[in-house]
C-alpha cells in the first residue's frame, strides 16, 4: 500500500480549526432545560429583599465562550465594591520592658505601657439588595473603626457593620444610597463541579474592577485556616491576590458560587491555589447576619472524626466515608434520638456525609428544633433515626455560666487584632473579658485581657474547647496554665486552681 503524504501549510491549518470550531459545537449541543445552564443546575435562593433590579438577569440560549467572560464583567461589575477600612490597635510600647528598671523609669517617668496605631487595608464585597447590604470577609471588615465603600460608578458610600461571623469569615456591611442599589444573585454551589469555569472580580492590590478567569480545582478543602472555623472551601486557580478578599467567584452564567477568601503562596501573591466560601455556606450566614445580627447555629451533640481505611474495614464499610461518633454528650439531641459512640453517619438531610467537617458544617446550618433525618452505619447494618436540633447558643451560655461558676471570670474567642497585636501564631486560646475579685483568677493573679493559651500543655482552641476542658476537672485541681501577660506581651506558665 502506498504511503500518502498529506501536508498543510499554516494558513490551511487555521482555515480548518476556524471551520471544525463553526460546525462541531452545532452539532453536539445539548438540548437545555430551563433553569439549567452547562455544569450547574442554577437554584435562585430565596431573596434577601424584594422589588430590586437584579445585577445579573439569567442568561438564555447557549453559552458563547468568546463572550461568555465579557458578560459577566459587565453584568456583576455593577454590584462589586471597593471597600477600604480603618482599624486602631492598642500595641505594647516597645520600651514598656523597661518600665520596671527603676534606673529607667527615673529619667522616664512618664512613659506610656501602651501605644496606639492606625492601620489601613482594602478589599472587595458584592451588594446583596437594594437595601445596601453588602456581604465581604470578616477579616476585611470585622474589625474596622471606619468603613469607606466604593461602588463601581464611583460614588462613595460611609458603611457600616451590621454583623459578623469570625467562624465563616463572613461579615454583612450596609451603606444608604437614594437610588437603587444593582446586586449579585447566586448558584446553588453545591453542584459546582471540579474543572467548571469560573470568574473572580475584586480589587486586588488596590486595582478596581479586575476580572480574572480559572477553574474549579477542587472542593470541599478543609484545614486552610483556622482549625475551628466552618470550612468547605472551594479551590481555585483563578488569579486571587491581597485585595480579592470577599469578592465573587462567579459561573459563566454570571451567578456568584463562592466569596474569596484566602490564597496559599510562598510569595503573599498570586501562584494558583485560592479559596472561596461556598455560595451556599456564605449566603446562609449573610441571611442570618442581616435578620439577626449574629448567626445562630444548629447543635447535634456529638464529637466526630474521619474515618480511616482501617476503620471503615472494621466497621464493614466498603471505603472511608462518613462521620465516626467519637463522643455524644448526655442528654444532648443525637443522645435522645439514639445516635451511640461507634455510629458512623452515613449522610444528614439526604445528604452524603464524606468526612466530619461536612457533618459539622451542615448541622451548623440546621434552624435548631427541626427534625433532621440521620442515616447512620451501625453493625454492619444502615439505620436511619430522626433527631431534633438543639441550639448551639444555649449550649454556649450553658458553658459560659459553668465557667465564671468555676473560674471567677468571662471569656472570648481570640480575634485576628489580638494575633497581630501579640504576634501570635494562630487565632486560638481565650481572652479574659472579666474577672471576679474573689474568684479562682484573681487568686492565679490573672486579669482582663490576658490570654489562655494552654491547660497542661493542652493548647486552648476556643471559648468552647476551654470550657469542655474545664467541666473535666476535678474540683480543687491545680492546672499548670501557659498565660500571655496583656501588658508585657510575654507568655508564661502559672498554676491555677478549679473552683
Amino acid at each position: 500500500m502506498k504511503k500518502i503524504s498529506i501536508r498543510f501549510s499554516i494558513g490551511t491549518w487555521l482555515a480548518v480549526t476556524i471551520l471544525l470550531a463553526w460546525i462541531l459545537p452545532a452539532c453536539n449541543k445539548p438540548s437545555e432545560q430551563p433553569g439549567k445552564t452547562k455544569g450547574v443546575a442554577v437554584a435562585t435562593p430565596p431573596p434577601l429583599t424584594t422589588n430590586a433590579t437584579p445585577a445579573a438577569e439569567s442568561t438564555t440560549g447557549p453559552l458563547d465562550l468568546r463572550t461568555a467572560i465579557i458578560q459577566v464583567a459587565q453584568k456583576n461589575i455593577p454590584a462589586v465594591v471597593h471597600i477600604e477600612v480603618t482599624e486602631r490597635q492598642t500595641i505594647p510600647n516597645p520600651f514598656s520592658p523597661f518600665n520596671n528598671d527603676p534606673f529607667f523609669r527615673f529619667f522616664f517617668p512618664d512613659v506610656p505601657r501602651e501605644q496606639k496605631r492606625e492601620l489601613k487595608g482594602i478589599g472587595t464585597g458584592i451588594i446583596l439588595d437594594t437595601k445596601g447590604h453588602i456581604l465581604t470577609n470578616n477579616h476585611v471588615a470585622g474589625g474596622a473603626t471606619k468603613i469607606q465603600v466604593l461602588i463601581a460608578d464611583g460614588r462613595t458610600y460611609p458603611g457600616k457593620l451590621v454583623g459578623a461571623d469570625p467562624k465563616t469569615d463572613l461579615a454583612v456591611i450596609q451603606i444608604e444610597a437614594k437610588e437603587p442599589l444593582p446586586y449579585v444573585t447566586f448558584a446553588d454551589s453545591d453542584k459546582v463541579q471540579v474543572g467548571e469555569w469560573v470568574v473572580a472580580i475584586g480589587h486586588p492590590r488596590g486595582l478596581d474592577q479586575t476580572v480574572t478567569q480559572g477553574i474549579i480545582s477542587a472542593k470541599h478543602r478543609t484545614g486552610i485556616t483556622d482549625p475551628n472555623s466552618y470550612q468547605d472551601f472551594l479551590q481555585t486557580d483563578a488569579a486571587i491576590n491581597p485585595g480579592n478578599s470577599g469578592g465573587p467567584l462567579l459561573t459563566l452564567t454570571g451567578k456568584v458560587i463562592g466569596i474569596n477568601s484566602a490564597i496559599i503562596s510562598e510569595s503573599g501573591g498570586y501562584e494558583g491555589i485560592g479559596f472561596a466560601i461556598p455560595g451556599n455556606m456564605a449566603l446562609h450566614v449573610a441571611n442570618s447576619l442581616i435578620a439577626r445580627g449574629k448567626v445562630e447555629r444548629g447543635w447535634l451533640g456529638v464529637s466526630a472524626q474521619d474515618l480511616t481505611p482501617d476503620l471503615a474495614q472494621s466497621f464493614g464499610l466498603g471505603s472511608p466515608k462518613g462521620a465516626l461518633v467519637a463522643e455524644v454528650t448526655k442528654d444532648g439531641p443525637a443522645d435522645k434520638a439514639g445516635i451511640k459512640r461507634g455510629d458512623v453517619v452515613l449522610a444528614y438531610k439526604a445528604k452524603e456525609i464524606p468526612d466530619a467537617s461536612t457533618l459539622r458544617n451542615e448541622v451548623a446550618n440546621t434552624p435548631s428544633g427541626e427534625p433532621v433525618k440521620v442515616i447512620l452505619w451501625r453493625d454492619k447494618e444502615r439505620k436511619e433515626i430522626t433527631v431534633t436540633m438543639g441550639n448551639l447558643e444555649s449550649v454556649a451560655k450553658v458553658e459560659r455560666s459553668s465557667l465564671k461558676k468555676r473560674l471567677g471570670g468571662e471569656f472570648r474567642a481570640v480575634r485576628s487584632e489580638d494575633v497581630e497585636k501579640y504576634n501570635l501564631e494562630s487565632q486560638t486560646g481565650v481572652v479574659i473579658t472579666s474577672v471576679d475579685p474573689k474568684g479562682a483568677l484573681a487568686e492565679a493573679g490573672f486579669e482582663v485581657d490576658d490570654i489562655i493559651l494552654s491547660i497542661n500543655r493542652a493548647p486552648i482552641d476556643d471559648p468552647s474547647t476551654f470550657a469542655e476542658l474545664i467541666s473535666k476537672v476535678p474540683p480543687r485541681q491545680k492546672l499548670g496554665v501557659l498565660i500571655l501577660d496583656h501588658r508585657t506581651g510575654n507568655a508564661t506558665y502559672a498554676p491555677l486552681v478549679v473552683r
